[in-house]
């Protein structure tokens, strides 16, 4: 994984975008030497995607196997996305 400062990859943008798209690199963007973004290629996108609905549907059928007060999809999915 290659991190780059955010005042680099002003200048080695459009760079970076090819080796993400077709390199499937995956860049951590810096600010002070600390990560704060990344840039990772469309599929990889889809893949996290994909393991956060499963994630979210298995954490969906074990509060139905508990039983009790149903919730409403929308407020558990709010709420999934307020996490840290």
């Amino acid at each position: 994984m290659v991190h780059i400062g955010l005042t680099e990859i002003r200048s080695q943008f459009h760079d970076a975008i090819r080796k993400v798209q077709f390199g499937g690199e995956r860049i951590v963007l810096e600010r002070q030497g600390r990560p704060v973004a990344a840039l990772v290629s469309l599929e990889d996108l889809e893949l996290l995607e994909e393991i956060e609905d499963e994630y979210l549907d298995r954490l969906a059928d074990a509060a139905e196997a508990e039983g009790g007060e149903s919730i409403p999809w929308e407020q558990v999915r709010a709420e999934s996305e307020a996490l840290p």
